[in-house]
């Protein structure tokens, strides 16, 4: 059996560290007010309540330097805690936005060393400069701004030494940990903590690796070629690899950034309808979607285009997840609280202990409590994570991929709110999830898609008649029969009759048992044991019937119903 980390004997120095790191940040939050009462506050905020938050044991700042101190793994956690508004109020996941930024650079000395070793060339050879303050530092990797021989200008992501195994070793200790947790506690059972920390794994893995990423920009930038507003920085393959990236550089602006007068002199709408149009593209169509659209890593060129930067974290939707998705949109753009509740329901997983009626009942008023807003204050992405909350509470785990539409869709909600207020996103997604429909229908129409269909059609038709030949010769001979699989007709009539015996036996042995208890009072010259001779052999035959009939019943009939199992 394979021994745990949590073994004590089994602990090395560096996982002692690392536990020892986790516990204490453990110890100070597991009892405050924070993690105790934060998801009631974030939900009355999410509801318009106009309570305000009491004040917690720890200020935002404060969370945020105790990530920074616990390493990168955990400022990547915190980056995941900024975009669920479920979770915290307002004013920790604007703190926790800043990990998204404010980390320390990695020294040029390293940086130097490592673009060297590989790309396989001198950066004098390669690069006609190399700036050596980066133009972007996170928590994986930094940027800096570079020009090729042929004076192209480039951008160049370089990844923290050393990270991969960081990250590897941490996880780890949180897999044992969550592990212990699930098994232990209801509420790490209930969110499922293995399964979280599970995907996180998969997502650090994916962008750990650069030559993944380079790939991805390639994939996006052929998806969305037609949006004219949209741009997506092309890798330079020859100076990349899975530590190093080498991609155009975006001359342009966060849409953080951006001046006050900037928007009031652009009309911005079109730019924003482009981009949720792009999105949903990805989503519904294609199935492979940049995931993290966080504010940071969208920028307005000087071209005012809107370019996507980071694509380090994807997503990728089978197609029966993106018809569900495709439903659950067009559900929730006709304010339809039943019909978003059944496509949820119906794209998770329930059990015994599932209370879908509330579940239904929730969805159903929150969808209602969205209808009265104004489309302004309509934020679509904050309602499916709530949606998210609300099956967990009642029981039911909904499919990962509505967690990800509704991280999206936050992303959305504050790229607007930033660029243009007033932007109708509800009306935006009706408007192209009704196009997209009707493409999907067009696309299902074409001779290519109807290939397959005429295949099928053919092979029916040439079976067709020979089946139904059989099926009239039968009839007409009165040969036809039907196969029903439901109840075992023969086993049922054998234990009928098994039953019926069994009383009979019964009450035979009681008649016996009665009537040798009579003959016990009629004189009798043929005696066992100075009792009537005729009586005591009644008793010992009823006896030994009885016996037998309890030995086969206890035993033969236990027999026959496990061999049947």
């Amino acid at each position: 059996m394979k021994q745990t980390k949590l073994d004590i004997m089994s602990i090395l120095p560096d996982d002692l560290v690392r536990y020892q790191k986790f516990i204490g940040f453990m110890l100070k939050y597991w009892n405050s007010d924070l993690l105790n009462h934060t998801a009631n506050s974030a939900l009355q905020e999410t509801q318009g309540d106009e309570k305000v938050i009491e004040k917690f044991d720890q200020s935002p700042e404060e969370l945020v330097e105790d990530l920074k101190n616990m390493g990168p793994t955990y400022i990547k956690l915190g980056q995941l805690l900024s975009t669920r508004p479920d979770l915290l109020p307002d004013a920790y996941l604007k703190a926790l936005a800043t990990l998204q930024d404010n980390v320390p650079p990695i020294l040029f000395s390293e940086v130097h060393k490592l673009v060297e070793e590989e790309i396989g060339s001198r950066i004098s050879k390669a690069f006609n400069t190399f700036e050596e303050k980066p133009i972007a530092s996170a928590s994986i990797g930094q940027v800096h701004k570079a020009t090729l021989k042929s004076g192209k200008p480039v951008a160049v992501k370089i990844q923290r030494p050393g990270i991969r195994k960081m990250f590897l070793d941490d996880l780890d200790t949180l897999k044992e940990i969550a592990a212990f947790v699930v098994k232990h506690t209801t509420t790490g059972k209930k969110y499922a903590f293995d399964e979280v920390l599970e995907e996180l794994r998969h997502i650090l893995l994916q962008e750990l690796d650069y030559n993944r990423e380079a790939q991805n920009l390639i994939s996006l930038g052929r998806n969305l070629k037609n949006f004219s507003l949209l741009t997506v920085p092309q890798p330079v393959l020859d100076y990349s690899s899975s530590r190093v990236l080498t991609m155009e550089f975006i001359e342009g602006k966060k849409i953080t950034s951006i001046s006050p007068l900037y928007r009031l002199e652009n009309d911005l709408s079109p730019m924003l309808d482009q981009l949720v149009a792009a999105y949903l593209q990805q989503i519904i169509t294609d199935g492979f979607v940049h995931a993290d659209p966080h504010p940071g890593n969208i920028h307005i060129t000087k071209e005012d285009t809107i370019a996507l930067i980071d694509l380090g974290m994807v997503a990728k939707f089978t197609p029966n997840i993106q018809q569900k998705i495709l439903q659950l949109l067009i559900a929730l753009s006709h304010d339809d609280g039943e019909a978003t509740a059944d496509v949820l329901l119906n794209m998770s997983e329930i059990n015994e202990d599932s209370n879908v009626k509330t579940f239904k009942k929730v969805i159903n008023h929150l969808v209602a409590d969205g209808q009265n807003q104004m489309a302004k204050d309509m934020q679509t992405g904050k309602m499916l994570i709530q949606m998210n909350r609300i099956a967990a509470d009642n029981g039911i785990h909904i499919s990962v991929e509505v967690n990800i539409l509704g991280k999206i869709l936050l992303n959305m909600d504050q790229i607007i709110a930033v660029l243009d207020p007033e932007f109708d996103l509800r009306k935006a997604i009706q408007t192209h999830v009704h196009k997209i429909m009707r493409d999907k229908m067009y696309d299902e129409l074409k001779p290519e898609n109807m290939f397959s269909i005429l295949l099928e059609s053919k092979k029916l038709s040439e079976n067709l008649p020979e089946r139904l030949n059989k099926i009239s010769h039968n009839l007409a001979n009165n040969e036809f029969r039907m196969k029903i699989d439901a109840i075992d007709e023969s086993r049922f009539t054998d234990g009928f009759q098994k039953v019926a015996n069994r009383i009979t036996l019964g009450l035979i042995i009681a008649a016996m048992i009665v009537g040798a208890a009579m003959m016990m009072k009629v004189p009798t010259s043929f005696t066992l044991l100075g009792y009537p001779g005729l009586a005591i052999i009644f008793f010992l035959i009823a006896a030994m019937g009885g016996i037998a009939l309890s030995y086969i019943i206890i035993f033969k009939d236990e027999g026959y119903k496990h061999k049947k199992k």
